[in-house]
């Protein structure tokens, strides 16, 4: 009799036991332990992060509510000895199971790389990595040097062309020449047959049409008269005149601060001081946009062969057929300068 009941004693607790442990099971493999009314987030896992690093970011960051729990089953499925780096889309209220078989199979989200200006290609390596694991310093020395320019078919003065600035879909860990492949990729995705025709109707390579936009883009981003700013600079380069376009100076004194061109400045030597040269500078003066680029294909045809800035300071500019009727408006802006002591 007392035999029983200890047996049935034990058999009451090992129910009790085994229920608790069905329901802790339960509720480790399928109660929500992530991201808790929270929304959903992206999650960074950096190259050669530790399980314990892993833990530590997942608990500091308020990802996971039991930490206890999730440690426990990325254990058992051995996450502890399969961490990949990555960048993860992680959404409210998952499951442990979830976020784990998540991590495990680095099945990463690609996040938006988006770029839109820069004066000079040295600049692109920090603008390019800000949202990517790849350090603008790995970056750097790869993208800078002339060997890799000529690898993609291009000057080191034309490199920075291959560069449209858009909104790209890409993977975090990316790396250096990974990234540099798409950027070639997507530039011979824009250059379609319908834009290298228009190029070869204007007599200009794919770099000469970007060289052009990046002065036309120097010049006003008011998109709208870009076509118009275009079709002057088309007339003057068909006729031989030399462009004259302040922007190219800008560039080729390296003082990006100046507002107003002075006549001593027009002496300065450089390829790129359109006063002095005819015909395009060497490469562009900026990243031009694909507005820009557009507009230099689909350039306005008119008889203008000037313009200048209007003296209201709208940002638009007006034009001219003649150097008489050019000289008028420039005095316009000129004095609109004193006026408001830009002198520099």
């Amino acid at each position: 009799m007392r035999k029983k009941y200890f047996i049935a004693i034990f058999l009451v607790v090992f129910t009790m036991m085994l229920s608790s442990f069905a329901f802790y099971t339960y509720q480790i493999l399928y109660t929500p332990n992530v991201l808790i009314e929270q929304d959903d987030r992206y999650f960074a896992v950096p190259k050669g992060t530790t399980f314990k690093q892993l833990q530590n970011k997942l608990a500091e960051e308020r990802i996971v509510n039991d930490l206890v729990s999730f440690s426990f089953l990325a254990k058992l499925k051995d996450l502890d000895m399969n961490v990949k780096n990555g960048m993860y889309l992680i959404k409210g209220d998952m499951t442990n199971i979830e976020l784990i078989n998540l991590l495990r199979s680095g099945s990463q989200t690609p996040i938006q790389l988006t770029f839109s200006n820069a004066r000079l290609l040295e600049q692109l390596p920090k603008i390019l990595t800000h949202s990517l694991e790849i350090d603008s310093a790995d970056l750097a020395p790869i993208l800078l040097a002339d060997t890799t320019a000529a690898h993609y078919g291009f000057t080191k003065e034309t490199f920075i062309s291959m560069f449209i600035p858009n909104t790209y879909e890409v993977y975090w860990t990316i790396t250096p020449q990974g990234l540099l492949d798409r950027m070639k990729m997507e530039y011979d995705r824009f250059w379609t047959d319908e834009r290298k025709q228009k190029a070869a109707n204007l007599g200009m390579s794919q770099t000469e049409v970007a060289t052009l936009a990046s002065i036309v883009q120097g010049e006003t981003n008011k998109m709208d008269e870009a076509p118009s700013i275009a079709g002057v600079y088309i007339n003057r380069l068909k006729r031989g005149i030399p462009l004259q376009a302040d922007p190219t100076l800008v560039f080729a004194i390296g003082d990006f601060s100046i507002r107003r061109i002075l006549n001593k400045d027009k002496e300065f030597d450089s390829p790129y001081n359109t006063y002095k040269y005819r015909g395009l500078p060497p490469g562009p003066i900026n990243l031009p946009g694909i507005p820009a680029l557009n507009a230099v294909l689909n350039f306005e045809d008119h008889n203008y062969l000037y313009f200048c800035a209007k003296a209201d300071f709208s940002g638009y500019h007006v034009f001219a057929r003649t150097l008489s009727e050019h000289n008028v408006n420039a005095r316009k802006f000129q004095r609109a300068l004193n006026r408001e002591r830009i002198y520099r």
